[in-house]
């Protein structure tokens, strides 16, 4: 469960691309991002307040996990968004997404003392390969590298925050995590608002794509991707987490037009295979 669970919010991530794309002409890449997250935060605390446990629990909540984890998952929005624009979607989605499962197992390693199996670490490598294949098929021309630094610490913020939230998972209901983590992240992200155009959204198909992007890719899948970090490892989530290039992959072929290519196959093949060697071959959480 805990598995399927992370998949399902995986797969609802890798629409966020498309949807972006559809979204209208001169949107701002970083006010889609800090919209997201407003959006998300709120459709979370309408459904982490609508249980009586949860309100009660919301009395209990570890303060500095919640707002290191909310600093992390707004900082991995915004660095991400920036590492995209200056080294383009290929490369910056797959070094950021890549490298966050290394991350997070060099963490596990050598801070928690967990060592992954052999056959477990060949799948998370063929799975990081075929992404940084998948994104280097995509690739436009250039790619600065400024835009790659980022990208690595965006993955490396994406992993502290599967971390934070894997160690609160026992203390609290995964619903009150996710909306007081995001909350945090929604406020960290919301300056963002101040500084960049917003005249985009006067149509109503923008706010559409932001309602689905905020209530379904945010609200819907971080719901579900914290209650499964309950029940899975963090280095196994994030690296299940790699399927989120792969669902983006199938989207812009089918709906956006994007053409085929061998080594963007290639790459897709990896990726999923690794994965299913990592579900195989996974290490439960500690108590689990």
């Amino acid at each position: 469960m805990g598995l399927g669970a992370v998949i399902l919010a995986v797969m609802l991530w890798g629409t966020t691309g498309t949807v972006q794309a559809l979204l209208p002409a001169g949107r701002d890449p970083l006010a889609v991002g800090a919209l997201r997250l407003l959006f998300g935060a709120g459709a979370l605390c309408i459904l982490a307040l609508m249980q009586p446990k949860n309100r009660l629990a919301l009395r209990h909540l570890p303060l500095p996990g919640v707002l290191f984890a909310g600093v992390a998952i707004g900082s991995y929005n915004l660095l991400f968004f920036y590492a995209v624009a200056l080294a383009g979607v290929g490369i910056g989605t797959a070094v950021a997404i890549g490298s966050a499962p290394i991350w997070a197992t060099l963490w596990e390693r050598f801070a928690q003392g967990r060592r992954p199996g052999p056959l477990r670490l060949m799948g998370q490598g063929m799975s990081v390969l075929g992404v940084g294949l998948l994104g280097y098929a995509g690739a436009g021309e250039g790619g600065a590298l400024s835009g790659v630094i980022l990208a690595l610490l965006s993955g490396g913020c994406y992993a502290a925050y599967s971390l934070a939230t894997s160690r609160m998972g026992g203390t609290l209901p995964s619903t009150v995590i996710a909306a007081s983590t995001f909350t945090v992240a929604a406020l960290v992200t919301a300056p963002v608002l101040f500084m960049v155009p917003l005249d985009w959204l006067a149509g109503p198909s923008a706010w559409t794509g932001l309602v689905f992007l905020g209530v379904g890719a945010t609200a819907l899948s971080y719901a579900l991707y914290t209650w499964g970090l309950t029940r899975v490892t963090a280095s196994t989530a994030v690296t299940l987490a790699l399927a989120e290039p792969v669902t983006a992959w199938f989207l812009a072929t089918i709906v956006v037009g994007e053409a085929v290519t061998p080594g963007g196959l290639t790459g897709v093949v990896m990726i999923l295979t690794g994965l299913l060697v990592v579900t195989l071959f996974r290490d439960r959480a500690p108590g689990r």
